[in-house]
């Protein structure tokens, strides 16, 4: 029961760090007059992806490498099944020219990449270095790009449904750059201590059920961990947005790959031999060249392709914890 306790607390304290740490750095950044559309691919989209980041980083600090690769790789299945699925099914997903054109390269290319980060069963610092630079690299290049007036017009609506989802979260209405900055501080701490929590529990309960590490980074640490990015993406469709349901979830497997990774790599030793994941890969890439499909042959993701994303994600989620 206490391990059980520790996974839901800290479970609780991801999702309300990340929507006070988000909303908080937004006002702030708005606040020191940094352009909503920066804010929006820069301080939302990494803040929106911490709780991943910071549970990887723990994980692989507490040598803990299955729950850290898994989380990465469950976290990108979740999203397309669970999250774009659910998204899609409460409305229609438009899907715009610009994601198709650009960001949906990214994001196949980031899939394909992790059988070659892993070719040797480790990520090695070198290679987390290098993935941290591409997110790096690949977050300026989006901020040049992002120049017409329409995908500025799309920033301001980002930042709404930013704010809508961090007053869902019960943070501070935004006061100024000290306020703020208390906020995402706050929020920050909150997801530092969440992430130990989430960690020390989920490796708890997977000894105390007899199931691997591994297992438990795939599904229960992965959905925990997604928290954040349903709840923005309900709040979005709700709101008639559900085009930023699909841009959260793009985005958010981009970071996951280099980002969230690349910390972990740094952090400590992650990895498995790549013989052990040819499963765990194969549905990523399953998953995500079916995302690939529904984005690339039609305007909008509809319901009966919801459907079958989550239908999807369900099915592979039992078969992971049947055969694990």
């Amino acid at each position: 029961m206490a391990d059980l306790a520790l996974l839901l607390g800290g479970g609780v304290l991801l999702y309300f760090g990340a929507e006070w740490f988000v909303g908080g750095a937004s006002a702030l950044a708005l606040a020191l007059r940094v352009p909503q559309l920066v804010v929006g691919l820069t301080v939302v989209a990494y803040g929106t992806s911490m709780p991943e980041v910071i549970v990887s980083v723990e994980a692989a600090r507490a040598a803990h490498r299955d729950v850290a690769l898994g989380n990465v790789i469950g976290s990108n299945i979740a999203n397309i099944g669970l999250i774009l699925g659910i998204a899609a099914l409460v409305r229609p997903a438009r899907v715009h020219r610009a994601l198709r054109r650009r960001e949906l390269p990214v994001l196949l290319a980031s899939t394909a990449a992790l059988p070659f980060v892993l070719l040797d069963g480790e990520v090695s610092t070198f290679e987390a270095l290098g993935l941290l630079f591409v997110a790096v690299a690949y977050t300026a290049v989006m901020v040049w790009a992002a120049r017409s007036a329409r995908e500025v017009t799309a920033a301001h609506r980002d930042a709404a449904v930013t704010e809508a989802s961090a007053d869902a979260a019960g943070a501070p209405e935004p006061g100024g750059r000290l306020r703020s900055a208390a906020t995402a501080i706050v929020g920050l701490g909150v997801l530092l201590v969440g992430g130990n929590l989430f960690v020390r529990g989920a490796v708890s309960l997977a000894q105390v059920l007899g199931v691997s590490e591994r297992v438990i980074g795939l599904t229960i640490v992965a959905v925990g961990t997604s928290l954040p990015e349903l709840v923005t993406s309900v709040i979005a469709a709700r709101k008639g947005h559900s085009d930023i349901a699909v841009g959260n979830v793009v985005g958010s497997n981009i970071f996951n790959v280099f980002l969230c990774l690349g910390a972990a790599g740094v952090a400590g030793p992650i990895g498995r031999p790549l013989g052990d994941l040819s499963f765990d890969l194969a549905a990523l890439a399953v998953m995500t060249v079916m995302a690939a499909v529904f984005i690339r042959t039609e305007r909008t993701i509809n319901r009966v392709e919801g459907a079958i994303a989550l239908t999807a994600y369900v099915g592979l989620t039992i078969y992971t914890v049947l055969s694990g």
